[in-house]
């Protein structure tokens, strides 16, 4: 069997691992991958296709008759290629490019969960800065703050900002609507109340009807340790999540998974492949943050390597319908723990192209994986090609053992500028 996974991160470093180590899985391309793709070797193959190119990667599935396509980031998602794939009969894994936009518009997320009486934030919709800044002024009067400002497209997850009074709130709307720091992901801009609690990560697969639920997991947004500065793309994750006890799944089965995937049904947008739900939990209540149309990173880097059963069976029974029947089975006993390192200066601006140095010692060590973020290989050195560079993944029988594990693999690793945060996990503890 041969599979593509379309994307260049950490995400899909972690999935092609998973992919390369089912038993039906013969040939395994990445596109267009990155250094760490690049060095596995053996089944594992980098295509020079920006994961942009839906008509060069169908392309590439027709010439070299690929099996089955799995799609990493959300981009790709957002124009369509599952659309475009499955007109072409080809077997790939995600939502079509209407379902995708749970992800792809805050505003439609929003409206749905209104309409199908999920939990989540009450908010405003604005599409002008004025009428955006008249309801900012209204809040402080009353005294509404913090308030959550978003674009409502794809801001690679750096599109939110926290404004704990008006002075802050009016410097967003003037970034999104104004400055256009997002471009056209910010015409758009959803404005909605603070919720109190703490955040966890709830993964799935589905088939549309049926679904099988990833170990849950909690991401690190910001840049700075204690939870301090700038948000990121995430700086490390663990799973599973103490947060989300069995009773608090219960209530996001009930009241959040079952009501998304029966509405969009109903609504016309049959809802197929990974979905993430972002939520804030205060005192066992879930209440939904975002959706995302695909695994999140770098979650992903926590909740694959705990996944016992065969990743790629998983996949090809939620594409032929078939996932109820399916083996999904975890790791019992087991904790993930993802160290992300850095290039100094992100999310802001950072320089590209530091020579990277990787202790011989990381390979031997126990139940340790370095995923590539942003690497590349320049006349055979592995450079720095990207914000976030790696994501340092480590398995223990408590999740003390995969943090430790973790930094120990994260201290022989080196190149100019490197940083990350050093508390990744520490709440859980």
């Amino acid at each position: 069997m041969k599979v593509l996974v379309i994307g260049s991160g950490a995400r899909e470093h972690a999935m092609a691992l998973a992919v390369s180590g089912s038993r039906n899985v013969d040939t395994v391309f990445v596109a267009p991958g990155n250094g760490g793709t690049a060095l596995m070797g053996g089944k594992v193959a980098n295509v020079p296709l920006k994961a942009s190119d839906l008509e060069g990667l169908l392309h590439f599935v027709e010439k070299n008759g690929i099996d089955l396509t799995v799609v990493g980031p959300e981009h790709p998602l957002e124009l369509g290629i599952v659309d475009l794939f499955r007109s072409a009969g080809k077997k790939i894994i995600g939502p079509t490019q209407a379902a995708a936009r749970l992800e792809s518009s805050k505003a439609f997320a929003k409206e749905f969960m209104q309409r199908n009486g999920i939990p989540t934030a009450a908010y405003h919709h604005f599409t002008d800065i004025s009428a955006a800044d008249a309801y900012i002024e209204k809040a402080a009067s009353t005294g509404t703050f913090p308030l959550v400002i978003k674009a409502s497209g794809l801001c690679a997850g750096k599109g939110v900002f926290i404004a704990m009074n008006a002075e802050e709130a009016h410097a967003a709307t003037s970034d999104l609507f104004e400055e256009r720091i997002f471009g056209a992901a910010a015409d758009e801009v959803i404005i909605e109340e603070f919720l109190h609690g703490e955040e966890a990560s709830v993964f799935l697969l589905t088939d549309g009807t049926s679904y099988r639920l990833f170990l849950p997991a909690q991401d690190h947004k910001r840049i700075g340790d204690g939870d301090t500065g700038k948000n990121t793309g995430g700086m490390g994750a663990y799973a599973p999540a103490p947060l989300v006890t069995p009773e608090v799944m219960k209530k996001v089965e009930e009241r959040i998974i079952g009501p998304t995937l029966h509405g969009m049904a109903e609504e016309g947008n049959h809802y197929t492949g990974f979905l993430y739900v972002g939520l804030m939990i205060d005192k066992g209540e879930p209440s939904v943050v975002e959706y995302n149309a695909r695994l999140g990173d770098p979650e992903t880097q926590v909740v694959l390597p705990l996944l016992k059963s065969d990743f790629v069976s998983a996949l090809s029974a939620c594409f032929d319908g078939s996932l109820a029947g399916t083996p999904f089975e975890m790791h019992a006993g087991k904790s993930a723990s993802t160290v992300v390192i850095s290039s100094g200066g992100y999310p802001d601006h950072y320089e590209n192209g530091k020579e990277i140095s990787i202790d011989e010692a990381v390979a031997s060590m126990p139940e340790c994986m370095v995923f590539h973020a942003g690497t590349s290989l320049q006349d055979e050195r592995l450079v720095t090609a990207g914000g976030r560079v790696f994501s340092v993944t480590a398995l223990g029988d408590t999740l003390r053992e995969s943090i430790d594990r973790a930094y120990r693999a994260v201290g022989k690793i080196s190149f100019e500028g490197a940083y990350c945060r050093k508390d990744i996990g520490a709440k859980a503890l």
